[in-house]
């Protein structure tokens, strides 16, 4: 009677087994544990990182930034580059403002590659006002960290600065050949070196707020033809001054 007792469990048992093993075959996905959400991000977060860190290319971004700076010179002579101004109450510095726009590469993670431009204005006295345009490549290393990159790096390439002087009183010149009056325009070309720095912190994963801050080194002519013919691009231009931007930037970045 044990022997038959012990002989029907074991059948039952080893039937109950081959079912089991069958419905495994057949419905895996209902005998398998199920992977939570957090899981599958997890693991899709690492893939992705994975694959971002053996790619050239990562990423590009691109938008306009606003800025205001402060720039000066040594005296309103050199600011205007002509030396025959009298105005001694016409001032040498100012406060400097503009628009700008720049396009970037994002290589390996680390390296921005892309151009920039933008225009910025310094209003003075009497109407009289000094106007910089600029054009370059930009280069920059930049490291993440969470949502916010830090960048190091600079801008080579070059503009033109245009000088209006507007005297407080108007004097007039009569002349046999024409009517001259003391007021001035120079547009001066030059080469510049920018560097900067700055920081980038991601809003949502393709827009981000820049910060930077620069600060120009333009080189150009020794003089404006005013005076003399010779021209030299070794002597540094003056206005010059640091400047704080203030931009958004588009685009898509792997590691955001």
């Amino acid at each position: 009677m044990h022997y038959t007792r012990a002989l029907i469990l074991v059948s039952l048992f080893y039937g109950t087994s081959i079912v089991a093993q069958n419905v495994y075959d057949v419905y895996p996905e209902r005998v398998k544990p199920q992977q939570t959400k957090v899981q599958k991000s997890q693991k899709e977060a690492e893939r992705s990182k994975t694959a971002s860190d053996h790619k050239i290319l990562t990423g590009f971004t691109g938008g306009m930034k606003f800025h205001l700076g402060y720039a000066f010179a040594q005296s309103p002579d050199e600011l205007f580059r002509n030396g025959s101004l009298t105005d001694v109450n016409l001032s040498s510095d100012g406060v400097t403002m503009g628009l700008g726009g720049e396009l970037r590469l994002h290589f390996i993670n680390h390296v921005h590659l892309g151009v920039e431009g933008g225009m910025s204005a310094m209003p003075l006295k009497h109407g009289s006002s000094i106007r910089t345009g600029w054009g370059g490549v930009l280069c920059d290393f930049y490291g993440t960290l969470g949502k916010v990159q830090l960048c190091i790096g600079g801008v080579i390439g070059g503009g033109a600065t245009n000088r209006l002087y507007v005297p407080e009183t108007s004097v007039e010149v009569q002349s046999d050949d024409a009517t001259i009056y003391n007021a001035s325009y120079t547009k001066t070309p030059y080469f510049m070196l920018d560097p900067y720095i700055g920081l980038e912190a991601a809003l949502t994963k393709r827009m981000g707020l820049l910060i930077k801050v620069d600060y120009m080194l333009p080189f150009g002519k020794g003089d404006t033809g005013i005076t003399k013919n010779t021209v030299r691009w070794s002597n540094f231009l003056s206005p010059s001054g640091p400047r704080l931007y203030v931009g958004v930037m588009f685009g898509r970045h792997d590691k955001r």
